[in-house]
């Protein structure tokens, strides 16, 4: 009896521990893509190494879905560039907490 509490035991901490794991990736995919939207917004320096690595972080995980160029959203005139950054971006680091979210209570024991 004693054996099978320590399984279930060691089966609920590991469970614990993806379900962190899940949670902490989300939380840093949607830093990268909230950090990317305000460098954009900022203009930030593109020929500087650290906001060009988050810059191309960020293109990364919008996969394509929310691109700032091709997105959910896509506006024009003034300004365009830091519109669609801001709003796919954004979008997509809400997606990316809400689905580690639904996932971490999934996976938690």
């Amino acid at each position: 009896m004693a054996d099978r509490k320590a399984v279930t035991t060691t089966g609920s901490t590991l469970r614990l521990r993806i379900a962190q794991l899940i949670w902490l990736a989300a939380v840093v995919c949607a830093l990268f893509l909230a950090v990317g939207a305000l460098l954009v917004a900022l203009d930030a320096n593109l020929d500087n190494a650290l906001v060009r690595f988050v810059l191309d972080v960020a293109g990364a995980l919008d996969l394509d879905v929310f691109s700032r160029r091709n997105g959910v959203f896509t506006f024009d005139g003034s300004d365009a560039a830091t519109k669609n950054a801001l709003t796919n971006w954004g979008l997509a680091a809400i997606a990316y907490l809400v689905v580690g979210r639904v996932l971490w209570r999934i996976v938690r024991p």
